[in-house]
């Protein structure tokens, strides 16, 4: 197995990238523990990061992060392997900070436990799925680089002209994909440039911009993907939500259970400022911890 490691990973100059990977996983994985004991009021465990009535998020310690290990992985020289994986664990660490809260960048709220907080989970799975294929050595686009035939058959400027064709094939169709509302099936098939033909030619979700622009309502290829939707996405997205709220929590909870007192010490109930409780649909839900 070691030698397995040693050839697959240190000997091809892969032990930065499986660096920050381990370390991006390990740090998701700690910091949803951690802000799911806080959610849940564990007395014995940390609380929320604070200076005076201003919330820290931990997003603010994964940019600090992510600088400080970007900056270390240009600054440190080659032949310092060593520190080179030290600055990808550090970036590592910090891009999972980043990433748990992607909801928050995006929308510019706190909708850490809403429906809306899932893409940062999905943010996270797409960031580590993506990082694994490049640990594994498959390119995106298939780039493999330009050979010149050795036997002098195809010259060097005719491969330029054919792999330049194929990126922009490979473009068109992400593109495509991605138009119809298949996300996980365009990025994947950034790598596995088969999967974007299927994804490019196969129906667009209801709901994404292809069927808006191309798929008049009540007509056949609208009802077609709105049974296929319904047929067979829906059940696959239950299970990949099951999947994300069994490893990060479940979102939108109803927290009126929680202790009163604890709430009233540390102001992470569902109760309102002077202990009077508010309507179900008024309910600020308890952020996180750091």
């Amino acid at each position: 197995m070691f030698d397995l490691f040693t050839h697959r990973i240190v000997e091809t100059g892969r032990l930065p990238l499986f660096s920050f990977l381990a370390a991006f996983i390990v740090m998701f994985v700690v910091t949803r523990v951690n802000v799911r004991l806080i959610r849940a009021n564990v007395r014995w465990w940390f609380r929320n990061v604070k200076a005076g009535d201003l919330h820290i998020h931990h997003v603010v310690f994964g940019v600090v992060l992510m600088l400080v290990g970007g900056v270390a992985s240009f600054a440190i020289p080659d032949f310092y392997s060593g520190f080179k994986v030290a600055a990808a664990i550090v970036f590592g660490m910090g891009s999972a900070l980043v990433l748990d809260e992607f909801a928050l960048i995006l929308h510019l709220s706190d909708v850490y436990w809403t429906e809306k907080g899932r893409a940062s989970v999905d943010a996270v799975f797409v960031a580590i799925a993506v990082t694994g294929l490049l640990l594994l050595g498959i390119r995106p686009l298939g780039f493999e680089g330009i050979q010149p035939d050795p036997e002098g058959g195809v010259s060097h400027t005719v491969l330029v002209v054919i792999y330049i064709l194929s990126l922009i094939a490979n473009l068109v169709l992400a593109v495509v994909t991605l138009l119809k509302g298949k996300i996980w099936t365009g990025l994947l098939g950034l790598f596995v440039p088969f999967i974007l033909i299927i994804g490019a030619i196969r129906l667009a979700r209801p709901g994404s911009p292809w069927a808006r622009w191309l798929y008049v309502p009540g007509s056949r290829k609208a009802r077609r993907a709105q049974w296929h939707e319904e047929r067979f996405r829906r059940p696959l997205i239950k299970g990949k939500i099951w999947v994300q709220e069994f490893i990060a929590g479940r979102h939108d909870l109803d927290l009126r259970h929680r202790r009163k007192g604890g709430a009233d010490a540390r102001g992470a109930d569902s109760e309102g400022r002077g202990g009077r409780s508010q309507p179900a649909d008024q309910v600020r839900q308890p952020h996180d911890g750091t």
